[in-house]
């Protein structure tokens, strides 16, 4: 996470000047929610958002695994309704420890990229009821367990309603081609996830949120659920601050998730 916020802290630095002029500003980051915003970035602008340390835990009857991924997704305005998108993980680490004999072994490396583009079909402002379409692809560029080992792609429908100043509610359907847990191959992939916001201050939001998925991979069919709360404050309107905290509500889901990261608007 330290190789972070020397970035962060640099880009804060970069971006004040500009704060006398943030009275048209559309920052909507995607973070720290399980879904996605509905809105797009102006044309000409860059937001960036980054996951400084994303940590998560799934225990089974003989294994033990955790994972730790660092993330940077770039959202680049092209049109007043539409952006483009560019995700990666440059590292991560998995490290699996067998419950029975103790043996730990670790792989790190490089993740996937994915490439993606936004069309808002209402109020690309993220103001009253917004909503957008977003499809994307991801490639292969991971190293080992670190990638998925091939290319997947899919739909993201996300839908948010600003009820008034303090309440909000959001919903983020996404209908994937993922890749099957031999790393050969596709499967339909199905998830829904639905939010609630409150505006604790004007610069500090919570979120609760609850996500189904469906995921039919030909090794077995199963549905994760799983509940999540999260908190983002921004000090200024182009910088922002995040965590969020996931916990698996049934056998098939991670147990445990907790991510730190932020968002910077240029």
């Amino acid at each position: 996470m330290r190789r972070w916020w020397p970035v962060v802290a640099l880009a804060g630095a970069v971006a004040t000047p500009a704060l006398a002029q943030d009275a048209g500003v559309r920052f909507c980051p995607n973070r720290p929610s399980l879904g996605a915003s509905g809105c797009t970035t102006r044309p000409g602008q860059v937001q960036v958002e980054i996951a400084g340390a994303d940590w998560q835990r799934e225990d089974d009857e003989t294994t033990r695994e955790d994972l730790i991924n660092s993330e940077v997704d770039l959202r680049i305005g092209v049109s007043p309704h539409s952006e483009v998108q560019l995700g990666w993980v440059p590292a991560g680490t998995l490290r699996s420890r067998d419950r029975t004999t103790g043996e730990v072994t670790r792989t790190s490396g490089i993740g996937d990229v994915t490439l993606g583009w936004r069309r808002a079909i209402s109020h690309p402002d993220g103001e009253k009821l917004s909503a957008a379409i977003q499809p994307y692809v991801t490639l292969p560029t991971g190293h080992g367990e670190i990638g998925a080992g091939d290319w997947s792609g899919g739909a993201v429908l996300p839908v948010f309603w600003q009820i008034d100043d303090t309440w909000s509610l959001d919903f983020t359907g996404q209908m994937a081609a993922a890749v099957d847990e031999d790393r050969r191959g596709r499967h339909f992939d199905a998830t829904g996830v639905v939010g609630v916001g409150y505006a604790v201050s004007e610069a500090v939001t919570a979120n609760a949120e609850l996500s189904v998925e469906r995921d039919q991979d030909p090794a077995e069919h199963v549905v994760r659920t799983l509940a999540a709360a999260s908190v983002a404050w921004r000090p200024t309107k182009r910088t922002q601050l995040d965590v969020i905290a996931v916990a698996g509500l049934n056998h098939a889901a991670p147990d445990a998730r907790v991510a730190l990261g932020g968002a910077l608007l240029f």
